[in-house]
């Protein structure tokens, strides 16, 4: 009886195995059509550069190879398409996208070289990012200051410390700014400071005299 009942529950493991593997959907055909759509739910998802859009896209057609039969120089073709029809509807800009990211990576407390760093990844052109940097640097006098501000108070060095830790972390937090991409006359600045009230009050009357 016990061997009868083995083999009936290993025979009804099996049916249901077979029945999970029918009821599996088979990936659609990926198509210039559907490349398209994938294209622009990504742009309606996430602000990205040209060139990102380009490797996202390359990736799914990678990945789609690998269960479809796809040429993937007629897959580039359509890429490149895609990218054109985008540029031409000015759904894909990079200056655009350069000037908004800037200035999320300032408010965040990115220097200019980590700046310079990122966009450059993203595929976008080091003249796309310096007109999107210099755009920033025309309304703050001192936009590098500000910046190791933003990210001294994210990482609560120097003046954002607890005082009784401030000079036994202070090379630390140097070391921590210099890392970060910025000059050590900024860092020296803010991380000497007397306090944050001081600093803040320092950083405002440098952009308000400019």
């Amino acid at each position: 009886m016990y061997i009868r009942y083995i083999e009936y529950t290993g025979l009804i493991k099996m049916i249901e195995t077979n029945r999970k593997l029918k009821n599996v959907r088979k990936p659609k055909p990926l198509t210039e059509k559907r490349l398209e759509k994938l294209a622009l739910l990504h742009i309606d998802r996430y602000a990205t550069s040209i060139e990102n859009l380009r490797n996202v896209l390359m990736r799914r057609v990678e990945k789609s190879a690998r269960n479809q039969n796809i040429e993937k120089k007629e897959a580039e073709k359509w890429i490149n398409e895609i990218i054109t029809k985008l540029v031409n509807l000015r759904l894909l800009d990079d200056q655009a996208y350069a000037e908004n990211r800037v200035r999320s990576l300032h408010r965040s407390g990115a220097s200019k070289n980590k700046i310079m760093s990122i966009l450059s990844n993203k595929g976008v052109s080091k003249v796309d990012t310096t007109s999107a940097i210099s755009l920033l640097e025309n309304e703050y006098y001192n936009r590098e200051l500000m910046a190791a501000n933003n990210y001294a108070r994210r990482r609560r060095l120097g003046p954002y410390r607890l005082a009784e830790n401030r000079k036994e972390k202070r090379d630390r937090d140097l070391a921590s700014l210099a890392r970060a991409g910025f000059k050590y006359n900024d860092a020296k600045s803010i991380i000497d400071a007397s306090s944050v009230e001081l600093l803040e009050i320092e950083i405002h009357s440098k952009i308000t005299n400019n």
